[in-house]
C-alpha cells in the first residue's frame, strides 16, 4: 500500500478487529486479520497493543492453549467509546477524500 497508516488509525483497525470478539483475542489472530487489509507486522502490532492498553482501552488476560498460556486482548468500556469516535471520524473522512476523488467535493476542509 503507498499510504502511511498512522498511529490513530493503527489504534482504530485494532479497536475494530479485538471488538468483534466478546471474549477477546489474541495477538497473533489480530495481525492475521489485519493483514487480509493493509500490510502489518507483529513488531508493529505490539507497540499498538500496548499503547491501547496504557490509555485503557484494552485489558489483557492469559488463558491456556495447548500446554503455555495466550495471552488475549480485550475491548473495555472506554476502548468501545473511542472506537465509536473513531467510526464516525472515519465515515466523515472516507466520504470527504472519496467526493475529492471523484470531483464532487469543493470548498470544504478535509
Amino acid at each position: 500500500m503507498v499510504f502511511n497508516t498512522g498511529a490513530a488509525l493503527l489504534d482504530a483497525i485494532v479497536l475494530a478487529v479485538v471488538s468483534r470478539e466478546p471474549e477477546g483475542t489474541y495477538g497473533y489472530k489480530i495481525t492475521q486479520e489485519i493483514r487480509g487489509v493493509i500490510e502489518l507486522s507483529e513488531s508493529t502490532l505490539y507497540p499498538v497493543l500496548r499503547r491501547l492498553l496504557k490509555e485503557e482501552c484494552l485489558e489483557v488476560y492469559d488463558m491456556a492453549c495447548a500446554g503455555r498460556n495466550r495471552r488475549y486482548y480485550k475491548v473495555t468500556e472506554r476502548g468501545r467509546v473511542q472506537l465509536n469516535l473513531y467510526e464516525g471520524e472515519w465515515r466523515s473522512y472516507s466520504a470527504k477524500i472519496t467526493g475529492l476523488f471523484e470531483g464532487g467535493v469543493k470548498n470544504e476542509q478535509i
